[in-house]
């Protein structure tokens, strides 16, 4: 057994148990660098940074079951510190840029959009009066709570869903069925600013 110590290590850490100890967790480390989206080379620095650290702290570290732990959270945070830096210094492509839609509509763009909406309003109400309470309450939430409005409409819960599908069908017909010829825009009490 070599009996040389770890350089500022103390008198409890031989060399041989540190050369163990880079062999069984420097590919956990790999693995964690890797994890944060790393390359090659900078799964390679912040593994080696990651041991850098543990030497220079070692002395602090008193319980030595937490050792694994340290060494992953250490080189969990330098892979987040790279990966971040990597993000702020990398050029972006130019054909990402021309793929980034014009955020300004043109005049043309929102005359259209601002038809299409009265026409899905005047659609809606072409229907009966549950089916536009049921779709203007679902109309702006990506995940309905079908509890709620169950309690809100008086039905049952699992109703909701294929009402709320026959309603839809039924908004798709009057819209196939031309219900262009349309008052003013009249969105009602949800009213969100939709036609822009």
């Amino acid at each position: 057994m070599d009996e040389r110590l770890a350089p500022g290590a103390g008198p409890r850490v031989p060399v041989i148990a540190l050369n163990e100890l880079v062999g069984e967790l420097t590919p956990v480390l790999w693995h964690v660098a890797r994890a944060a989206g790393l390359g090659r080379e900078d799964a390679e620095d912040v593994v080696q940074t990651a041991w850098e650290s543990l030497l220079s702290h070692l002395d602090t570290i008193r319980e030595p079951a937490a050792l694994a732990a340290w060494l992953v959270t250490a080189a969990r945070r330098e892979a987040w510190r790279v990966a971040a830096a990597r993000r702020k210094t990398q050029p972006a492509d130019q054909e990402w840029f021309g793929a980034i839609p014009d955020p300004r509509a043109s005049t043309e763009d929102r005359a259209l959009l601002a038809e299409e909406q009265r026409a899905v309003w005047a659609a809606l109400r072409t229907l009966p009066s549950r089916c536009q309470e049921l779709l203007r309450i679902v109309a702006f939430v990506p995940r309905p709570d079908y509890d709620a409005i169950a309690a809100k409409l008086g039905m049952a819960r699992g109703s909701v869903g294929p009402t709320r599908g026959r309603c839809l069908e039924k908004l798709r017909r009057a819209l196939d069925h031309g219900a262009l010829d349309h008052g003013p825009l009249d969105h009602g009490p949800l009213d969100h600013g939709a036609a822009g």
